[in-house]
């Protein structure tokens, strides 16, 4: 299986040409999630793992001042915090987050946000205006959710072993 064929991957390489044009004509805006969960830089751990909890969200933005400024996602949690033993009540999101922080803009293709997410090797991207305030985040799954058939292309490959 080459690269750019690994299932669950986006990649628009492979989509059939009409596929890429719609994803070409489509912008981040238009379909990202808008409320989206952040959290102060300064709060403890326990209280970023809460509210992934109650939101049921594997990520969450960090923010100063309302700009983002890091992301924290499930597995940064368990490799810095639980695998290491660490007291969770002691650490700060500013420690662990991830940063600095790749994001998109609204006005971004989804062709050129999936190939982004693959060059990168990331599931998501916050989604932030010119003054670099969060107004949205975008994942695989929106991505994918509007394309149902490159799914089922993506499986099919997998499965065949290429």
């Amino acid at each position: 299986m080459k690269n750019d064929e690994k299932k669950g991957e986006v990649c628009f390489k492979t989509f059939p040409a009409k596929r890429r044009t719609m994803g070409s004509e489509i912008r981040v805006g238009d379909i990202m999630k808008k409320n989206v969960i952040s959290i102060e830089e300064d709060a403890p751990i326990t209280e970023v793992a809460k509210l992934m909890k109650i939101h049921d969200i594997g990520s969450i933005v960090i923010s100063k001042n309302k700009k983002a400024e890091g992301i924290i996602t499930e597995k940064d949690m368990i490799c810095q915090v639980v695998a290491k033993g660490a007291d969770a009540s002691k650490i700060t999101a500013k420690e662990i987050m991830s940063r600095p922080l790749k994001v998109v803009r609204p006005h971004t293709t989804v062709e050129e946000t999936a190939n982004l997410m693959q060059k990168y090797s990331v599931k998501r991207f916050p989604v932030v205006n010119e003054n670099n305030e969060l107004v949205g985040m975008i994942s695989e799954g929106d991505i994918t959710s509007l394309f149902p058939s490159i799914v089922d292309l993506l499986e099919e490959r997998a499965s065949a072993g290429r």
